[in-house]
């Protein structure tokens, strides 16, 4: 979820505009969502991830193709999709019908009527509230181990430490470094931002009220005239903006980002990185036993529920009301489990999400979120096996670190500690919609070993809360496209079980022969082949192709 993902710049030395201080604008290069990587772009239309590559000239999935063709008047039966997110908004109008209800509960009358441990569920549980609110912000997984292990080791001496605890206190420096370093570096970007932010706004509203107009263009600007070193400067600062990213640019939309990627910076220096910051007393549990069970709330909503609701739509936005977006999947019901604040996810509330989610008829779960800290690692490896138990298919993605999972630490994972991996488990990564080097999402993780396939995360257009919708990037979209694909061959192929969905995801996803693609977080070239197991792209229609033959040969049988 964290714009450091998407956002790149290269910045000179500039100064305070409204101190009238002598201004150097070097070079000004931003690489945010909706800017430099949809140049020349803004004719892609919403639903390209739907499209089909051969009929549209885009790399979208052919769900539309699909339904056109295999899938048209042929039954399907209901498949339940948990998100394990930030909270989705049941209310939405694109998503109200799409709701999983839990029908053995009844709604309000603060009875656990289904005995499962869990009050009043009715469309999901929230596994970071209590009775008196929730969780919103939350401190950074690096954070509460740097705490923890400060708390054991600060102001000893190393020649005191025990022969028991030297590995410790060895991953304790470790700890220390990285935490004073992320902090040092996100205060700096905070300043960066806000100082950028600051500028842009004030050279805006300037042009603004001078040229008397609501929405600045570059040739309006250029027309000014001006003497004034400070109006001057704001002239040039605004133009500087348009050359570099665009003449199209919506300043405002722009500004708008700057300023989101101020907050971010902001968030992770008050939240993330705060050793003072401690949000778990609102829920009240016995954080110290990672297998407790029975906290929480029914608020599946929470405070912040734009990540989870566009995560949501993705998967089964009403594809028959005529309004919004549609999601991929036409018959599946929405399970909302919230876990994931903004901030790093605690293991033992991903461990009792996942639990809910399989005990509650979950087929499949969806998990967009990760870290690269998992101190509780058991818990959640043991709710990953009981999931297995169940049949359900678990969907991951991949993070936005441009990593190559295959060699960094990428949390939660298919693999557990005994050297065994999960069967039931899926990674994604993210792509765009042309065959071009900028094919894979410079965000994307990606690993040969580690990672799957890909599907779209660029752009991608879905719902967000109180009927409002939203393009974002990253591999938190690319995971509820993969898992809409595999709830749509669930649907419409029952007989199937959820490792041969996995096994036809997998066969059936589109190849390109020698593809080179810009190696996310780096300027190499790479075959894009070679950043994920299968070495392709996701595919709707041959997916249920496939389904189709497959079910034939069973029946044959």
């Amino acid at each position: 979820m964290a714009l450091t993902h998407y956002i790149r710049q290269t910045l000179h030395p500039y100064y305070n505009v409204r101190n009238h201080l002598i201004i150097t604008l070097f070079f000004l290069v931003i690489t945010i969502p909706g800017f430099t990587q949809l140049s020349g772009h803004s004719a892609v239309p919403k639903d390209w991830h739907l499209r089909d590559p051969q009929e549209d000239s885009l790399q979208g999935v052919s769900v539309e193709k699909a339904y056109a063709t295999i899938l048209k008047d042929q039954p399907s039966r209901t498949v339940v999709v948990a998100i394990i997110d930030s909270g989705v908004d049941i209310e939405h109008e694109d998503l109200k019908d799409v709701i999983w209800t839990n029908t053995d509960e009844i709604e309000g009358n603060g009875i656990d009527d289904d005995h499962n441990g869990y009050i009043d569920d009715v469309h999901g549980w929230n596994f970071i509230g209590g009775k008196d609110g929730n969780v919103n912000q939350d401190t950074d997984e690096l954070t509460r181990e740097y705490i923890r292990l400060k708390k054991k080791f600060d102001g000893v001496d190393e020649k005191k430490i025990s022969k028991k605890d030297k590995s410790e206190f060895d991953e304790y420096q470790r700890v220390k470094t990285k935490f004073e370093k992320l902090v040092t570096r996100n205060t700096e970007q905070f300043e960066l931002y806000n100082n950028l932010y600051e500028n842009v706004q004030v050279s805006i509203d300037t042009l603004k009220t001078l040229l008397e107009v609501d929405k600045l263009t570059p040739e309006a600007v250029e027309k000014f005239t001006t003497s004034e070193p400070s109006l001057l400067f704001a002239k040039g600062f605004v133009l500087n903006i348009f050359r570099n990213i665009g003449p199209e640019t919506d300043i405002d939309e722009f500004l708008d980002e700057v300023k989101s990627a101020a907050d971010h910076f902001n968030q992770i220096i008050s939240y993330g990185y705060n050793e003072d910051f401690n949000p778990r007393e609102i829920i009240g549990d016995n954080y110290s036993d990672p297998y407790e069970k029975g906290y929480g709330n029914n608020d599946v909503k929470g405070p912040d529920a734009m990540h989870g609701t566009h995560v949501a739509g993705i998967v089964a936005a009403n594809r028959k009301n005529n309004i919004g977006v549609k999601g991929i999947a036409d018959n599946v019901k929405i399970m909302s489990v919230r876990a994931v604040p903004n901030g790093d996810e605690r293991d033992k509330d991903v461990a009792n999400a996942i639990r809910y989610a399989a005990d509650n008829g979950a087929h499949i779960i969806n998990m967009s979120f990760g870290k690269s800290i998992s101190p509780q690692k058991e818990v959640v490896d043991k709710a990953v096996k009981y999931a297995e138990s169940k049949g359900v298919l678990l969907i991951h993605a991949a993070g936005n670190d441009s990593d190559d999972i295959d060699k960094e630490k990428n949390f939660p994972t298919r693999y557990f500690d005994d050297g065994s991996e999960s069967k039931y488990w899926m990674e994604i990564g993210a792509s765009s919609w042309g065959t071009d080097k900028d094919f894979v999402g410079s965000f994307s993780n990606y690993g040969k070993k580690s990672v799957d396939l890909f599907a779209p995360g660029v752009r991608i257009y879905s719902t967000t809360p109180e009927n409002n919708y939203k393009d974002l990037d990253g591999t938190s979209m690319a995971s509820p496209v993969a898992t809409g694909v595999a709830a749509l061959v669930m649907s419409y192929f029952p007989e199937l079980s959820a490792l041969e969905v996995k096994d036809i995801l997998r066969r059936s996803t589109r190849k390109f022969d020698n593809l080179m693609i810009t190696r996310p977080g780096g300027d190499d070239e790479v075959k894009f082949s070679d950043l994920s197991s299968t070495g392709g792209l996701i595919n709707a229609y041959e997916a249920l192709k496939m389904a189709k033959e497959l079910r034939s040969k069973k029946i044959v049988k």
